[in-house]
């Protein structure tokens, strides 16, 4: 074996060049671009395809050949760069200006050659190409470095076979643990529409108004504007969190806003203590969300309600995941208004229908939900861990496979995510 630059054992050619005006929705010029590379797996697609003015005469050195790489060499995101796809067909398609193709030499097979650019090796030179500069292109002239370990052909050959057998029952073990994490999620989702649906069971429905203890928003009454009259909000730290919907969808890490102690108890019915569920209810409308347990005081924002239940009626997470289930989520869709900014009314919250077993059945019903939820993160954990564990296995047999090291036969246990 020896070692050779991309440069050494590539010919390298600049993409085909064309003016917006040149876009047509069809002709018999195809063209392919950056994003027909797949980011994860460096295979060749064909959707979204660009096709421009039959008038336009298409070099042959601007159309891509079979046993062709192509690598995208500018993007508007950094991970993009540098990905290869292999042309494995004889294809009449040009390739776009943000794109070059590598067109092998004598002395490496093609196939050898995509497979090395999946590697750690190569991500990792890429990388280093990119990190820390504001890059959104790379120039064959810093590419041409990549070392490439050069093996006889036939050796080549024979890697490409062990590789391409290995990753195809990589694939198909992927395939299996992505179905059953989806299918632990379906079951989940399948029960909470069996309890909230109450299929067999006679189960009044009563209106959400009827079990609310408090439901307001305060932006309503001009609080909102009183407010920032007197109390400006902050972003640094002060006596509470201004609550938002933001909050929620990153679990309240990051761009708190906080209010003085002022202004936290002039705003006296949106204290925040845990438990509330709260509605967006302009921007994301009908997004339901929980307020956890917090050592902080905190009020709401504008624009969004604060649900209270009377404690002697309804389960505030009974209510909360009803609401967050598909029944829930199917009576809330036709209540919004609205066309480019929906939102939802007070009445219509109010008259959300519930089903509502006794206090005991609510209790009872989150108990089994949460016993099964817990046993369903579980499930995910394991497959997360075992699609964590074929990654590390992809990198361990492309490392093995370019250091000379690979083994002539690989059988992977699609059970362990093992090489046996």
């Amino acid at each position: 074996m020896e070692v050779l630059s991309i440069g050494d054992v590539c010919d390298f050619s600049r993409g085909l060049t064309y003016k917006k005006a040149d876009e047509v929705s069809a002709s018999c010029n195809a063209v392919l671009r950056a994003n027909n590379i797949t980011l994860e797996t460096g295979k060749i697609n064909f959707n979204d395809i660009k096709y421009i003015s039959d008038e336009i005469s298409i070099p042959n050195s601007k159309k891509v050949k079979k046993g062709s790489l192509l690598i995208c060499t500018a993007s508007g995101s950094k991970k993009h760069l540098g990905k290869i796809g292999l042309v494995e067909s004889d294809i009449d398609f040009a390739y776009g200006g943000f794109m070059g193709m590598l067109t092998p030499k004598g002395n490496i097979d093609s196939k050898y050659l995509y497979w090395l650019s999946q590697s750690k090796a190569y991500f990792d030179f890429i990388q280093g190409l990119t990190d820390g500069a504001n890059i959104n292109n790379l120039k064959f002239s810093q590419l041409k470095n990549f070392p490439v370990p050069v093996f006889s052909l036939d050796e080549q050959k024979r890697i490409v076979v062990i590789l391409d057998q290995a990753f195809a029952d990589i694939e198909q073990a992927r395939a299996k643990i992505e179905q059953n994490l989806k299918n632990a999620r379906e079951l989940f989702e399948s029960y909470l529409q069996q309890v909230f649906s109450q299929r067999g069971k006679k189960v009044k429905s009563v209106e959400l108004g009827d079990v609310v203890d408090v439901l307001t928003d305060y932006h309503a009454n001009g609080s909102y504007k009183v407010l920032k009259q007197h109390v400006e909000l902050k972003e640094q730290e002060d006596f509470a969190w201004m609550v938002r919907s933001t909050d929620f969808e990153k679990k309240f890490k990051n761009e708190k806003r906080y209010i003085t102690e002022h202004a936290y108890n002039y705003l006296t019915k949106s204290k925040l203590f845990g438990g509330e569920i709260i509605m967006s209810k302009i921007g994301n409308a009908g997004k339901v969300y929980f307020m956890p347990e917090t050592d902080r005081p905190c009020s709401l924002a504008m624009n969004l309600f604060l649900i209270r239940l009377d404690p002697s009626k309804a389960n505030n997470e009974y209510i909360y995941r009803y609401l967050n289930s598909s029944s829930g989520k199917a009576q809330i869709a036709p209540r919004l208004k609205g066309a480019a900014t929906q939102t939802i009314t007070k009445d219509n919250v109010r008259s959300l229908q519930i089903p509502m077993p006794s206090l005991d059945g609510q209790h009872e019903v989150i108990k089994n939900l949460k016993i099964l939820e817990k046993e369903i993160e579980s499930l995910e954990s394991l497959y997360m861990k075992k699609l964590t564990n074929i990654e590390e296995l992809k990198k361990s047999i492309l490392q093995k496979a370019f250091s000379g090291k690979l083994t002539k036969t690989l059988e992977v246990d699609t059970n362990k995510g093992a090489v046996a």
